[in-house]
């Protein structure tokens, strides 16, 4: 493919993980025009480490922590709007690609790339502990008119499958969609601004196009596995105000953006479903239920905005 491709990395008191995300970006087989980390915030020396050990990155310094919702947009912001690049590569610091990474995800989308309507390239994040493969799911009760999605077994069969929404991490996208859409919500903060941006750009008319032969190694979380029902599953262990933040989002989304079509339901759903797993799993129940009660609450009034920050 020809263009310009440039990545944008979030990145949040993450100095112990730059270096190893860092040098995976710049040894891809397929070479990056500009490799750009957000500094959101940080107060563990990020800036002076990237100034020293990788003067050739280009370095966006956030004030305070604007959260991933609120770094990705400077990031696009900056290298789609700002800069033009044709594709823009976005990552979370913990995310590791491999050297060919970018190189099999253009030549698995190779017979896409020329149709305009494909607004975005994702491989398949993999957590490195567990080997979990995060395949794409749909948001219970969601639909959008006219549209159908496959299965996430059924999908991940074809090299190339249309899927609703994906993860920021590890998505290329193309720089007419995001001026087409324009930014990420960054008053979600954390959590469900990728699928909401996802959801926006189908309804824009894109595609998103998950190329099932890539795989990329990003954590979501701490995740263990745990027995439920008979069978093994995955559970992500995330600090309290975290699950503030997917709670509010997802009910903000449900009763304050129509045009989305997420069902009422499927908040109620997610919450019954969670709770007791919560109660069974969580190293801190009470003040993860107290968050997941709160955000919900606030979702549904419609209060966005950051209420809770990292360590609260």
């Amino acid at each position: 493919m020809q263009g310009s491709i440039a990545s944008i990395t979030t990145s949040y008191n993450g100095i112990r993980l730059l270096s190893r995300h860092i040098d995976a970006l710049l040894a891809q087989s397929r070479m990056l025009q500009e490799v750009v980390i957000v500094d959101n915030g940080s107060s563990d020396g990020t800036g002076t480490f990237l100034a020293e050990r990788y003067p050739q990155v280009t370095v966006l310094r956030l004030n305070v922590n604007a959260g991933t919702a609120g770094g990705w947009a400077a990031g696009l912001s900056y290298a789609a709007v700002k800069k033009k690049h044709d594709w823009i590569w976005s990552f979370d610091n913990d995310s590791v690609p491999g050297p060919d990474l970018l190189e099999k995800m253009l030549a698995g989308a190779e017979a896409l790339i020329s149709d305009e309507t494909i607004g975005m390239l994702a491989p398949i994040p993999v957590e490195p502990e567990t080997g979990f493969r995060h395949t794409p799911q749909l948001i219970d009760g969601s639909t959008l008119p006219r549209q159908r999605s496959s299965p996430a077994d059924e999908c991940t069969q074809q090299p190339v499958c249309f899927v609703k929404a994906v993860i920021a991490s590890g998505c290329l996208i193309r720089r007419q969609l995001v001026e087409t859409i324009g930014l990420p919500r960054v008053e979600f903060y954390m959590d469900f601004f990728d699928i909401e941006y996802s959801l926006r750009a189908r309804l824009a008319g894109y595609k998103i196009a998950l190329i099932t032969s890539c795989e990329m190694g990003h954590t979501i979380g701490n995740t263990r596995k745990i027995r439920l029902l008979g069978k093994d599953r995955v559970w992500v262990r995330q600090p309290p105000w975290r699950e503030y933040y997917s709670a509010r989002n997802l009910a903000y989304a449900a009763w304050w953006m129509p045009q989305l079509n997420i069902r009422k339901a499927a908040v109620w759903k997610r919450i019954f479903h969670r709770m007791p797993r919560l109660i069974m799993f969580s190293d801190m129940k009470f003040a993860h239920l107290i968050k997941m009660i709160q955000g919900t609450l606030d979702g549904i009034r419609g209060r966005l905005g950051i209420r809770f920050r990292p360590g609260a």
